[in-house]
């Protein structure tokens, strides 16, 4: 598990085929707090990862990803990637429940400057528009955001990004068009299926279940 806040900025210095999937190797622009290890799970951009391997002279690590995780994600066309290791039960959650499981990939279709922060709008799949709501949380390449509007018919959602965020992710060198790793907040997945379930039984809507307050 993740909290979607970015210790820093890595680097893809190589990325070699093994048949279907690949063999990423990145090197932080960063110090870790403690030595990586192998085997831990690291998030590159939003997508939980292995280690592998660790290259002591300066240390870049490896990680390998599988065609499946290539196929819903934007990892091989990444350059420059957010990472942030998995969470400690000693830490602070100063985001939100982040799994390192991308839902979909997104495009961002809007950047409006609004003071010292810019507003970005996204275009994501509709079928992860249950799982969207104005003030919840999403992760995007792996940063955690707060929903400000979304609009379901035409698949759109829009979030702020203050200085702090853009001076320490990949998300300010986004223009229109970019493709982003899009994870969904994970209580609103397990809400959902809970209520899809339950209409289902009482032959009931998602939309009229939550008419009658659930």
């Amino acid at each position: 598990m993740f909290t979607g806040l970015i210790l820093g900025l890595g680097e893809i210095i190589r990325v070699e085929s093994q048949g279907v999937d690949l063999c990423i190797s990145i090197r932080p622009k960063f110090t870790f707090d403690s030595p990586l290890i192998l085997g831990e799970s690291i998030a590159v951009s939003g997508v939980c990862l292995t280690v592998t391997q660790i290259a002591k002279e300066d240390f870049s690590f490896s990680a390998f990803a599988s065609r499946e995780t290539l196929s819903l994600t934007s990892l091989k066309t990444l350059k420059v990637v957010n990472l942030e290791r998995a969470l400690r039960l000693t830490d602070r959650l100063g985001g939100h429940l982040v799994s390192g499981h991308v839902d979909g990939i997104g495009s961002l279709e809007k950047v409006i400057p609004v003071g010292k922060s810019l507003t970005h709008s996204y275009s994501f799949p509709l079928p992860l528009s249950d799982f969207i709501a104005p003030k919840g949380s999403i992760a995007i390449d792996g940063v955690s955001l707060t929903v400000n509007e979304v609009d379901p018919k035409k698949g759109l959602f829009t979030v702020n990004l203050i200085p702090e965020t853009l001076g320490n992710t990949t998300l300010s060198s986004l223009h229109a068009g970019a493709k982003v790793n899009l994870e969904t907040d994970l209580l609103a997945k397990y809400a959902v299926n809970y209520l899809k379930g339950l209409g289902s039984k009482e032959g009931m809507t998602l939309e009229k279940l939550s008419l009658l307050g659930f």
